[in-house]
Formats: C-alpha cells, sequence, structure tokens
C-alpha cells in the first residue's frame, strides 16, 4: 500500500519528518511547535504511565529540556511502517551525548530514548515513549533509589489497560499493519516466547548470532549469548512470575540501517517477590513498558536495543512499600 504524502508532509518521507520534527522541538527548542504537531487530545504512554492531553506534553517537554539546556539528540534508527494510507507508526532510536556542569565538573551524559509515535496526516494522536533514565542518574552520580524516591507513577490509561493484541502482526495497538517480512517477525516473536517467557536460556544460539551486540539500559553493552543469557536473568530474577506481553511490531528495510529492523513494544508484568534488587520485597506487582528494535540479518537477530526506564520502575516498587511482605516460598 503507497502513503499518502499527507502523511508526512513537508518532508520527504517519514523518516524525514521524525527527525526533522524532533529536532526542532528538541534541538531548537521549538517547544511551542507541539501545539502544531500534537492533537489537542493526544495520548503518551511513558515509563511513569500515561499523559492524555497535549498540554501534559507540553509541560514535560519544557521541564526536560530546561533540564539538559545542551541536550542534542542523534537519530540513530528510525523504524517507521504505515498505518493505513494516510498514517504510520515510528520507532525513533534517539542517541545523546551531552555535556553537562555538575558541582564545578563537567559529566558526559550518554543514553538512549525510543519514542514510537502514531502520526495521523500528519499530526501525533497517540505515542509511547521509554527512556534510559537509569544511565543519566549513574553518569550524573545520583542514587538510582533517592531518584525513584521523587517520583509518582500514575498508572496507564487507554490501550495499554486493555488485553494484548490477539495477532500483533495483523492487529497492535495503534492499529491494523501491513504483513511485511512475516517470516522474521514470526522468528523474533518465536524467539520472545520461547527465550523471555518460556526461560529456554539456552535457545539463545537458535535465534541470535554468535557475535550478537545488545544496548541497553545503564548505557551498557552485552556481547555473546552468554552475556545476553546473564542480563536477561538479571532483568527477570526480581519478578520470578514476569510474562512480557507485545502490544505492537513494526517493520523497515534500508540500507542506511544495515537492513532489516524490528521493533517491537513489550510490557513486563509480574510481582516483586524474587530477587531483592530494588530493596525489600513487596509482593506487588508492576508493569514496565519497554522498546526492542531488533537487527536482522541472514534470518537471525545479529543486534537488540532495549530501553525501558528503571527508575520508574522503582518508583512504583517503592509506592508498595506501605505493605509489609514475607515470603519465603517463591521458588
Amino acid at each position: 500500500m503507497a502513503l499518502d504524502p499527507v502523511a508526512y508532509e513537508p518532508y520527504n518521507d517519514p523518516d524525514d519528518f521524525i527527525r526533522e520534527v524532533t529536532d526542532r522541538i528538541w534541538v531548537q527548542r521549538d517547544v511551542s511547535y507541539i501545539v502544531d504537531n500534537y492533537e489537542p487530545d493526544s495520548i503518551v504512554h511513558g515509563g511513569l504511565g500515561t499523559v492524555v492531553g497535549r498540554d501534559g506534553v507540553i509541560e514535560g517537554s519544557l521541564m526536560r529540556i530546561a533540564g539538559t539546556p545542551q541536550h542534542v539528540g542523534q537519530a540513530e534508527d528510525v523504524v517507521w511502517e504505515a498505518r493505513g494510507d494516510d498514517a504510520f507508526l515510528s520507532s525513533h532510536l534517539v542517541f545523546s551525548a551531552d555535556e553537562i556542569l555538575v558541582d564545578g565538573v563537567v559529566r558526559r551524559i550518554r543514553k538512549r530514548t525510543i519514542a514510537n509515535c502514531l502520526y495521523r496526516r500528519g499530526r501525533m494522536v497517540e505515542e509511547w515513549v521509554v527512556r534510559d533514565e537509569l544511565a543519566d542518574c549513574l553518569q550524573r552520580g545520583i542514587d538510582p533509589a533517592e531518584a525513584a524516591r521523587e517520583l509518582r507513577f500514575r498508572g496507564y490509561q487507554g490501550s495499554m489497560t486493555e488485553q494484548p493484541p490477539k495477532d500483533v502482526l495483523a492487529v497492535g495497538d495503534s492499529g491494523p499493519r501491513p504483513d511485511d517480512f512475516r517470516p522474521e517477525c514470526e522468528m523474533v516473536l518465536e524467539f520472545l516466547e520461547e527465550v523471555w517467557n518460556s526461560r529456554r536460556y539456552q535457545k539463545v544460539t537458535d535465534y541470535m548470532h554468535r557475535d550478537l551486540f545488545l544496548h541497553t539500559v545503564g548505557d551498557r553493552t552485552v556481547v555473546r549469548p552468554d552475556g545476553y543469557q546473564r542480563d536477561l536473568l538479571a532483568l527477570v530474577a526480581p519478578f520470578p512470575d514476569a510474562r512480557f506481553e507485545v502490544r505492537d511490531v513494526q517493520t523497515n528495510h534500508a540500507e542506511r540501517y544495515a537492513g532489516l529492523r524490528i521493533a517491537v513494544t513489550w510490557v513486563m508484568r509480574g510481582t516483586y517477590r524474587g530477587t531483592p534488587a530494588f530493596g525489600a520485597l513487596t509482593g506487588g506487582e508492576v508493569e514496565l513498558l519497554g522498546v526492542s528494535q531488533f537487527l536482522v540479518q541472514g534470518g537471525r537477530i545479529v543486534k537488540e536495543v532495549r530501553v525501558f526506564d528503571e527508575i520508574a520502575l522503582r518508583a512504583q516498587i517503592d509506592a508498595g512499600r506501605t505493605e509489609a511482605f514475607t515470603d519465603t516460598n517463591i521458588y
């Protein structure tokens, strides 16, 4: 299906659209452009929950821009896919390497953000955005636990409260999608079910290349299958019943980005009753929004970029500390 230019005008294509719009707001600091770019009733889902309405987006953006006045975000990848003939869903991977002054010392802050934006006729209607706030805290010298105590998890609304899509390759949270690159998409979804959900970690090598790269939160890079296994174990150990729900999928093949990328929006749901990685156990339920961008070459995954907000996760856990929790039968 050909995408009508009304979806991305006045730019050349959705890739160009996303790069230029993001630069205008976040680099040129034209915060008022959000009024022209976002629908008044736009919905944004982030690590701390859902914000409904353009005014909340403007306020949040203003505070973030003011908090990092030297910030420049560089587009590392744009995975976009049509949603009908007048809309597209983009998965915009942004890399930033900022310098800030903290107590008279220059600190370099490297972090990644992924913003999945649903644009219809050139206007943003719904967004799923995740930021590596852990990297920001660690590089600024801020205790992540202290940072989390300053935050409040507001909860999710709208599509995020509905059951996961029955056939995410046909219809995701963003709506019906084209049936592109089905074998590769099915491979990635099978990988998530077998390795992430069924805990068959030994099967990493069935889906991923030996020389794989994982770029993940805390500005960490993990290599090789054994490193990937350890990282995934560390993620789920605090939540032994964790399950990952796939909410959306989009694909894009472009030589400038090394070929086929498959972006997956997921939500991890579990209870904090396992390894006490974030302080005393609470037994409370958590829901963690994340996005992974997979690079697929020759039918195998060679790279994953995985972003979620660990500080927001800590804030959820802190909110459940009002009730004592003791349970020794967690295995």
